[in-house]
């Protein structure tokens, strides 16, 4: 018996309908995103449909979260200006300022001359 399946990308993090909650702003790469309050960077980046937090500095190649729990930094984002942030250890806060993370970050290592 042949059957035709209709492919749909499903994701685990879909928020919830008519979910309770207080819901806050969020700004990623420009666009204007709300989120449930409480929930990790990562998380809420997830239930907003996107799918790519950072580039590799190598290849270039789309990475997104992984573990969810700190460990493999497939998450690194730049928040509020900081970059290698790990969005699924960070909660949202209202107004929070998050950009897509493409290559490596660099290091702003003050100079001994002053």
């Amino acid at each position: 018996m042949h059957t035709k399946t209709q492919e749909s990308r499903i994701s685990l993090f879909m928020p919830e309908e008519n979910a309770g909650g207080r819901k806050i702003r969020i700004y990623f790469d420009g666009q204007q995103l709300t989120v449930p309050e409480g929930v990790s960077v990562a998380s809420a980046l997830l239930m907003s449909g996107v799918r790519t937090f950072r580039a590799t500095p190598v290849s270039g190649s789309p990475r997104a979260p992984y573990c969810m729990m700190g460990v493999c930094f497939e998450c690194l984002v730049e928040i509020d200006g900081r970059p290698g942030r790990q969005s699924c250890l960070t909660q949202v806060q209202e107004g929070m300022v998050i950009k897509r993370q493409d290559g490596a970050s660099g290091l702003n290592i003050p100079s001994a001359e002053g």
